[in-house]
Order: structure tokens, then sequence, then C-alpha cells
């Protein structure tokens, strides 16, 4: 199953093991069954500190699966299906930390983890091509392996597919706790842990607070505010970012092809590069945070640009980069948010698995919806199109590719106008023929929405130029209306929304941010340079 150049990276990886781990797996007659068996073979010889065995399925355990336990403790981690596709490198990192190898984690952080009290049962439902699943399976991992109170399986959803009936799951990743639904979508180990850990928002509040001014600001951690924090700290001048979630929107990319001097990669493995990147230079990297309100500078704030947090931290600087990035359009119909993850989702590669064999419409005829129309169809039973223009804006060779398949229908002329569900899951939308204004209705398991990206900038609203479409107003050198304050990326006017134009363009924030700090220095500053320059004119016999 795994072939020789991967054997080989494993074996080197596997010497990092210290501690004895055992494959527990549990086993049918099913073709899976094997697969897997031939797996962990493969594995528990690549190590004489990793064995196998076999054990009998309990009543309620789910076949094929298996555990990784660390020998005479109770530290485990359990997978139910065969975690390859995106999930194999959250089996690797699980082996490496049952054995024994340290996390790249914080200390702050794996502290937190140490002192959660209580018994907790994780379950978290992912699939093999989702990009977004394997942060929240490893996070859930590690924490069973810092706190043997955790305990946590990663579920393959396809693998499984009656209990994602049968619990509803129409979206991945989705974590239950203790049976109950804990959360969907991305998470990052500091999220999973802020919600058990109630106290951690205001203890990061108060430290925030507590800091002292900066000379360059960041808002928002993507390409954009990622670039802007490197060249400003490059510069030796006080660098802090505040961030929701760092690598923004690129996180939730699956295939990248045009990032030049890279022919192919994918949005979280770009934005792990470029956090290390960050984190190479001294950079204060706010998580967690999110932007509130910004106040420019005046006597009353000494001068200063303050952004206001959601926390209720206020973060001074000299200087401010926006980078806020954007976030998928909503169609804003009856019944959307209702059913968001029931049903109604705007990650094909996500969570198109859980839809095999079910009649699915894709919103959206540019590229993003064809895309995501085709890659469904290999899936899901049928796939109808729907684009409000009257034809699509996709391009031509996907058209053809579109048009070339028997279970795709494509609409134009079309409005959405509602999403229909039962309560629990979607079960059809209406939508508007805007020729004759004729409504129409479709059965349908799921709605994929493609219909483009909304600037995340409404918190800036009557503080700074917005276009019409509530971008940021800015000029070639990222300036925009309030002076100290630059943006940069998909949150601006900037005409075209590419990663790599969204890096160039905070890189060029910052420079200027850098040069606004050089020509406008504080009085106390500009005196204390004023009388160096003096003395070495002295010195000198001027």
């Amino acid at each position: 199953m795994l072939d020789q150049s991967l054997i080989t990276q494993l074996e080197t990886h596997f010497k990092k093991i210290s501690l004895p781990i055992e494959l527990v797996a549990t086993l049918d007659q099913s073709s899976k069954s094997a697969e897997m068996l031939e797996l962990l073979t493969q594995i528990a010889g690549l190590s004489q500190l990793i064995s196998l065995t076999q054990s009998s399925a309990e009543a309620d355990e789910r076949v094929p699966s298996f555990a990784i336990n660390r020998v005479g403790t109770d530290v485990s981690v359990r997978f139910a299906g065969i975690p390859l596709g995106h999930e194999f490198t959250s089996l690797v990192l699980a082996i490496l930390q049952v054995g024994g190898h340290p996390s790249t984690a914080s200390e702050e952080t794996l502290e937190q983890i140490r002192n959660i009290e209580g018994e907790y049962f994780f379950e978290t439902f992912f699939s093999l091509t989702c990009q977004n699943c394997p942060d929240v399976v490893q996070a859930l991992n590690l924490m069973s392996t810092v706190n043997p109170n955790i305990h946590h399986v990663a579920i393959d959803g396809a693998l499984f597919q009656d209990e994602v009936e049968s619990r509803q799951v129409l979206a991945v990743p989705s974590v239950f706790l203790n049976g109950e639904v804990f959360d969907q979508g991305r998470m990052s180990l500091e999220q999973i842990v802020a919600k058990l850990d109630t106290g951690s928002a205001d203890r990061a509040a108060e430290r925030i607070a507590a800091e002292a001014p900066y000379e360059v600001l960041i808002v928002g951690g993507g390409p954009a505010g990622g670039a802007a924090a490197i060249y400003s700290a490059r510069k030796g001048i006080r660098t802090g970012i505040v961030t929701e979630r760092f690598g923004g929107q690129v996180l939730d990319t699956m295939g990248i092809e045009n990032f030049i001097s890279v022919s192919r990669t994918e949005g979280p493995k770009l934005v792990a590069a470029l956090e290390q990147h960050v984190y190479d230079y001294e950079v204060d990297v706010m998580n967690l945070q999110t932007a509130k309100r910004l106040t420019a500078p005046s006597e009353q704030t000494g001068g200063l640009i303050e952004v206001e947090l959601d926390s209720g931290a206020t973060v001074r600087s000299r200087t401010v980069v926006l980078s806020t990035g954007a976030r998928w359009r909503s169609m804003n119909v009856p019944g959307e948010q209702e059913y968001r993850n029931k049903g109604v989702t705007y990650c094909p590669h996500c969570d198109g698995p859980l839809f095999k064999g079910k009649r699915v419409a894709v919103i959206g005829g540019g590229n993003s919806g064809a895309e995501a129309a085709i890659d469904l169809a290999g899936l899901v039973a049928h796939v109808t199109l729907i684009e409000f223009d009257d034809h699509l804006r996709a391009d031509e060779v996907l058209q053809q590719k579109l048009r070339s398949m028997d279970n795709v229908e494509i609409i134009v002329s079309a409005l959405t106008t509602e999403v229909l569900g039962d309560g629990s899951k979607v079960t059809g939308l209406n939508y508007q023929e805007r020729q004759s204004g004729n409504i129409s209705s479709l059965e349908l398991d799921g709605i994929f929405v493609q219909i483009g990206l909304l600037p995340n900038t409404e918190w800036l609203k009557d503080t700074i130029e917005l276009s019409p479409r509530g971008e940021i107003v800015i000029n070639d050198r990222g300036q925009t209306s309030i002076p100290g304050v630059f943006a940069a990326g998909d949150c601006t006017t900037v005409p075209y929304k590419q990663i790599i134009i969204a890096m160039g363009a905070g890189s060029t924030a910052a420079l200027s941010a850098f040069d606004h700090l050089i020509r406008n220095a504080a009085p106390a500053e500009a005196h204390e340079h004023a009388g160096a320059e003096a003395k070495l004119l002295a010195e000198a016999g001027a």
C-alpha cells in the first residue's frame, strides 16, 4: 500500500519515537478491513517500538477501526476508517505523539490542556478529501495524548454512511462531545482549548491590553497580513498581528497551481509555511482575536491608532495595516442560515463525500461553481448548476466539461429565492425564472454556494473610506483615507483577488508603513535624532 519513497520517509520520522506503542485493530472480513490490516502491518514493520495486535469488536464499536495506544498507560488515539489522503499526516503525527515525540504547540497551550478538568469523549467526522479536517483531527488527537481524561476517535464519514445519516452529519469536520454536537468547520487547537477553558479569553484580553504600543499593527493573518508582518519585522520594528485564524480564506483552498515557482500546493500547506516564516521573526501573534472598531490618531489617543477587539482589549500602534480578507458570499435568502451545515455548504471538497448518491445543487456559474459541479458529479447522483446571469461565466474549457457530463443540468437566468427543509436538513430550493418570473422548485439533499467573496470590512463603516462594494479604498502605496493606516489584500480595491497579489500588496503596505514612521517620527525621537546629529557634526568639526 505504501510505496518505497514513503516508507523511507516514515522510517526516518519513526526514529523520533521514544516510547513503545501498540496498534490495536478491530476488523471483520470486509475489503476495507483487509486494506486497513495491510496498512497497519506495513507501519508496524517500520519501527521496533511499534507492535500490532487485533481485538474482537465490542457491540457498539465501529469496524474497521484501530487504536494507537501508549503501552502501559491510558494514552490512546483511535481512527474509525483508513486515514489516507489528507488524514495520512494525522495518522503519522498521532503515532509520533503517542510514541513520546513532543508537539510543536506552545507550552502555554499545552499547560492549558493539562489543566482541563473533567472527562471528555470527542468524535470527529471527516472526509478524506477535506483540507479543513486534519487541523481538527490533529488538535483533538494531541489533546488526548496530553490529557488522559480527553478521548478522541476520528471517523471517516464516507465509510460509516449509516451513522452519518442517523446523526445527520451534513458537513465536515463535525465534532461531537459526549454525544452532543460540539462544533462544525475548521478549528485550531487554540480555538478548541478556548471553548473548554472558558477563562482563557479573559486572560488573553488582559494580556493584550497590557501590551505597549506597536510600531506596526497588522489586523488579519492571511497572505497579505503574513507578508506585511515579515516585511515589518525585518525592519527591526515592533510588530504585532491580531487575527481570528492565521491563514484566513487560504485555509479553505484545495489546490493552488498559480503560486509562482511552486507548481502545485494546497492552502493549509502554504499557510503552515507562511506561519512558520512569521514566527522566524519577533512578531507578536495574537490569535482568536476579532477587530471591532478602529479609532484614528488624535490628541485623545496620544497620536496613536487604536484597534478595539471583541474581547474588550484595545491595541495601540503608530501605524496599522488592515488585511482582514474576505469570506464566502451568502445568498441571503430564507432558509440559508437555518440550514447552514445541514445541507447548505460552501466547500465541495470537504462535504462532497457526504452526499454520495444524492441530488445536489451548485449556486454560481463562475469558475468556482463550474469546478464544484464537475467535482461533485463524480460523487453524487445528480448536480443542478444554477446561474443568475443568462450565460455561464466559467472558462470555456470548464463549460465544455460540464456539458459533457450526463448527470449535470445547467439552469441560467435563475435566482434562488428560498432554501427548503424539514426542520433538520435541506430538502430542496425554490428559484425564480428571471425572464418569466415563474417560481420553480427542486428536490435536493444539498446546496453548494459558490458565488464569490465578501470583504470583511463591516466593522470599518463610517471610519474609513470604503467602495460601494465595501472594499477599503487604497492608492498604489496601500494608503487608506486615514494617515498611518494602510490596507492590503482581498479586503481592498485591488482589482485581482489572488494569493500572490495579496502577498505583494501586504509587503507594499508594510514598506509604506515603515516609510510613514521614519517621515513622521514622534517628537521625542526627532529631538533625540537631532541631538545625535548635532553631536556628530560637532565631533567632525563642522
